[in-house]
């Protein structure tokens, strides 16, 4: 039997013939990862209102419905559609949504299920923009009234890939919290006003295939393949807090000689209110990695900055700035990644503003040992990672929970989060410590999670959110942030509220 799987570019002159033949063509679109009686239905609704139904499928890079999801993938959803009846031609969407593809073959009608009513909520706000599409090409968008199931709700109670200790975690937590209960409390970060001042990292990636060792010379040799460049440090927390946040300003500095701006510009989200200083002694922090295409791998690194502290001048002109800056605002982040921007005196002048003060202190391998977070006395909330927690107190072997307490006792912190990478994370608040797993184990890329995590859950803080809350918060953005590749993007909220919505069905 001839397979209906087809390339998408092939469906327009198909559908171009169909309707010259006088059929009308009806397109469904989406994950289908659990193929149920309700998806059965649907395309067979489909089929009662036009001649050919074709099913375009989410690829596996753009399904947001949890750790671990698709279940099944591209090739395998295919298939099983291919299997039915009522289907008569299956092809993998290229795209998030079906907006293009709707421009590209002009169905007769796109048809959705009747969860897609409501159109308002932002978390389907692509519906919207579907509809529009649709209306666009002379089509009609149609709901239809099939019985309801849910994919999520079925692989979460029967085929979930989580491991033991998530799962125990989850039915735990669901005993205690709703996901409207979280999604409130991510709804109520709007309000806020966050200044953020911190380093600017340019992260390239420079894609390449190795050889293997030079004959005439002990190094490796590459055949260089392509360049992508990210906007990283300062700048991704920003662009994650304008998911967020109602208000966002971004203090930093970028090299005098080689700044950079135009690539900040246009990778900074047009609703952050920017105030860029600029040092002449040296060029917007730039790190170049070489990254093996093969496995992913980082093979080599080479970094581009001056990580010595700004001179005195620039120094009191940011202080002077801050001091008048801070009064606007809820909360001040600190994104200290040791590159020279924040000094002693810059701190000193964050601790006494009076202000909520989220910091990380970031290790790398531009600073190692040197940038600890023990250095600010005065922080209200602090997320960081297990070595950035071990290192200042040279300490390897020693109990979590006691590192903890001795950095609440320096830094007098109030709340204090410890990422811990497939372990999970760590919470501490008024003497309570909270233990959350890793919700996913696959690791697109780590660059930039802790950031992610930095930048929302200071917030949850910020309102006095339950910690508990917190924890999960947080590990759902840890594990959407490593399906990301060197801060592509940032974290949406309509992306974080849907993958709650799934993993707690």
């Amino acid at each position: 039997m001839k397979s209906k799987i087809i390339d998408l570019e092939k469906l327009p002159s198909i559908v171009e013939a169909l309707k010259k033949e006088g059929k009308k063509v009806a397109l469904c679109h989406g994950c289908f990862d659990l193929l149920h009686l309700g998806h059965i239905k649907h395309f067979e609704a489909a089929k009662q209102i036009a001649d050919v139904v074709i099913v375009t499928i989410t690829p596996d890079i753009y399904v947001n419905k949890g750790p671990g999801r698709p279940i099944f993938n591209e090739m395998l959803r295919m298939r099983a559609i291919e299997a039915l009846e009522n289907v008569d031609y299956v092809a993998l969407n290229k795209w998030k949504n079906a907006i293009e593809t709707i421009q590209l073959i002009k169905p007769n009608f796109y048809v959705k299920g009747k969860d897609y009513k409501n159109c308002q909520d932002e978390e389907n706000r692509s519906i919207s923009l579907e509809k529009k599409a649709i209306n666009d090409v002379g089509g009609e968008f149609i709901i239809t009234e099939e019985m309801q199931f849910s994919s999520s709700s079925i692989i979460n109670s029967y085929f979930s890939p989580l491991s033991e200790p998530v799962l125990s975690f989850i039915k735990t937590f669901k005993e205690k919290y709703s996901e409207e209960d979280i999604i409130k409390d991510i709804e109520e970060l709007r309000k806020l006003k966050i200044l953020v001042i911190g380093d600017v990292i340019i992260d390239e990636y420079h894609y390449c295939n190795p050889l293997g060792k030079s004959t005439k010379f002990p190094t490796l040799s590459s055949i260089y393949l392509k360049e992508d460049n990210y906007a990283g440090g300062s700048l991704a927390v920003a662009n994650h807090l304008a998911q967020f946040a109602g208000k966002v300003e971004l203090i930093t500095c970028l090299g005098e000689k080689d700044s950079k701006i135009d690539f900040i510009e246009s990778k900074l989200s047009p609703d952050i209110k920017r105030k860029f200083f600029y040092r002449a002694d040296g060029p917007t922090p730039v790190k170049r990695r070489y990254i093996d295409t093969h496995l992913n791998n980082k093979i080599f690194e080479i970094t581009f900055v001056n990580n010595s502290h700004i001179d005195k001048s620039l120094e009191n002109d940011i202080i002077n700035y801050l001091k008048n800056a801070a009064k606007d605002y809820d909360l001040i982040m600190v994104t200290d990644f040791g590159h020279g921007l924040i000094t002693p005196e810059i701190i000193k002048c964050l601790e006494i503003s009076g202000k909520y003060l989220a910091v990380n202190a970031q290790t790398n391998s531009n600073n190692y040992g040197f940038n600890h977070i023990t250095k600010y006395k005065h922080a209200s909330y602090i997320s960081i990672d297990e070595n950035e927690l071990r290192l200042p107190f040279g300490d390897n072997q020693g109990k979590i929970d006691s590192l903890i307490r001795r950095l609440q006792e320096i830094t007098n912190a109030d709340t204090i989060n410890i990422t811990r990478g497939q372990k999970g994370s760590v919470i501490y608040k008024d003497n309570i410590m909270i233990e959350t797993p890793a919700f996913s184990s696959n690791i697109k890329d780590s660059l930039g999670a802790g950031d992610a995590v930095l930048s929302i859950t200071s917030l949850c803080a910020y309102q006095n959110v339950n910690i508990e809350k917190i924890a999960f918060i947080g590990n759902c953005i840890g594990a959407m942030a490593i399906e990301i590749i060197g801060n592509e993007h940032p974290v949406y909220k309509k992306d974080l509220i849907r993958f709650i919505k799934h993993f707690l069905k």
